[in-house]
């Protein structure tokens, strides 16, 4: 069972492990050994709280899919007990994500004095590229 939060639990069942065999360089145990995690979770048939699922499914994450399924791969570590527990992380870490409200913003005004030195420096830039111009000679 995964742990979300003090109410929020994921069941070992409704989330699908497979092991695969890794990419990249490694010699013989990567040719022999599917030491590598992919981990896949769907959300619409998840027991998840409505909250979680309406936010995970409109968050723009490349790792879940237009049907509604997580799917994460974990190849880091040369045993597959490590990539599961790294891709379980990795869930977890996800979900908690959706959890997090951000405060609202409050719209603010610069002040006078910050408004007055902006401006300022506008002119004084402004003058200084203006001398960069080409001399005229008028004699």
């Amino acid at each position: 069972m995964l742990q979300i939060s003090h109410q929020v639990n994921i069941p070992d069942n409704e989330i699908e492990m497979i092991a695969v065999r890794s990419q990249g360089p490694g010699g013989q145990n990567v040719n022999k050994v599917a030491t590598a995690v992919h981990l896949r979770f769907n959300i619409k048939a998840s027991s998840l709280p409505d909250f979680y699922k309406d936010r995970l499914l409109v968050l723009r994450d490349q790792r879940i899919t237009r049907g509604g399924v997580i799917v994460i791969k974990a190849q880091q570590h040369r045993s597959q007990e490590k990539n599961r527990e790294e891709a379980l992380q990795r869930l977890q870490c996800l979900v908690k994500s959706v959890a997090v409200t951000r405060r609202k913003r409050t719209a603010t005004r610069p002040t006078r004095g910050a408004e007055k030195k902006r401006l300022d420096l506008k002119n004084k830039r402004g003058r200084v590229k203006l001398l960069r111009g080409k001399v005229s000679d008028h004699d």
